[in-house]
């Protein structure tokens, strides 16, 4: 009688304990003004920043009852930190992050994936720079930073060439590092991606050695959140899908006018920001199987490497997302 009596005690307990959690969740997630708390993680002029500048998005997703609060972060690594530990609901990464995250055991999952970012994703050599081939880079010095596309561009374009990743000696600096000593000539090659490429050709008279066309990598933008706010926010994602790919749309349509809000922005010239954002398109779309493939690739790549321990099946963090249907 007294194990029965303990049973019902402690199922009652648990029921108030999962209301008042419940209720906490509101009151984390719910404003003074009633509206849903989304948070949006991003980097600057990536889609979301796009976005966030326009003002459209923000204004669509309160009409359905969401408050969008916008988070900046320097890079993707710290914005994979602040989705697993609960500090933004989606985060837009490159492709990179999202890979190492998910061998590392991080909840995630895909929920949308941008266009191609090929040809501003290169390895530059300096105007004076003798090198005209990615085999004339054996025993170089090249400048990259770890466990970006600059990582993955650079390992790809190798094998491509049926190099091995020892053939070159790799400086792992940060862009803004990388910058300066490939200016001061300390490297003889920088890998990276725009707006860095496009500054360096414009201010430093860089050339590009090679870029991630031809198969090397396509560098998307993904939105990511964790599996289980995806899950319990299916409708989020679709808002967030069909707003952005709005967004996407503008852009194509209004480069001028994107191209003096990015320049004000990222506190560059014009002719750098039109050198970047004319060398690409702009899109927002649900997962694909090609995509997959592609993320696959730098996963097996990576894992056979060393960059990570763990071999991954990227489609296990895909989730079907569809725009909604206003």
């Amino acid at each position: 009688m007294q194990r029965k009596t303990r049973q019902i005690l402690l199922g009652f307990f648990l029921a108030i304990w999962l209301v008042v959690a419940g209720f906490g969740y509101r009151q984390l997630h719910t404003t003074s003004t009633g509206l849903t708390k989304i948070v949006l993680g991003y980097q600057k002029s990536d889609p979301f920043d796009i976005a966030r500048q326009r003002g459209v998005f923000a204004k669509k997703m309160k009409a359905k009852g969401y408050k969008v609060v916008w988070k900046e972060f320097q890079d993707g690594t710290a914005l994979m930190q602040a989705l697993k530990s609960g500090a933004v609901d989606y985060a837009r990464t490159g492709d990179t992050p999202p890979v190492t995250s998910q061998a590392a055991g991080v909840d995630l999952v895909y929920i949308a994936s941008g266009s191609s970012k090929a040809k501003g994703s290169a390895v530059l050599v300096p105007a004076n720079s003798k090198i005209t081939s990615i085999q004339a880079l054996k025993g170089k010095r090249v400048a990259y930073t770890k466990g970006t596309i600059s990582h993955y561009l650079l390992l790809s374009a190798l094998e491509k060439a049926g190099m091995s990743s020892t053939d070159i000696t790799w400086v792992n600096l940060t862009n803004s590092a990388a910058s300066v000593a490939f200016a001061q000539g300390k490297v003889d090659a920088w890998a990276t991606w725009d707006p860095m490429t496009a500054t360096a050709q414009v201010n430093q008279g860089a050339k590009i050695l090679f870029n991630g066309t031809g198969g090397v990598t396509n560098s998307r933008d993904f939105i990511l959140s964790t599996s289980t706010f995806a899950k319990n926010n299916t409708e989020v994602s679709q808002y967030l899908l069909e707003y952005l790919q709005d967004d996407m749309t503008w852009a194509n349509e209004h480069q001028t006018k994107l191209i003096s809000m990015l320049s004000e922005q990222l506190g560059l010239s014009k002719t750098i920001v039109k050198k970047m954002v004319t060398r690409r398109s702009y899109a927002m779309t649900a997962m694909t199987s090609a995509v997959v493939k592609e993320q696959q690739r730098i996963a097996d790549l990576f894992y056979d490497e060393g960059l990570i321990t763990k071999q991954i099946t990227v489609s296990d963090a895909v989730i079907a997302v569809s725009a909604a249907s206003d």
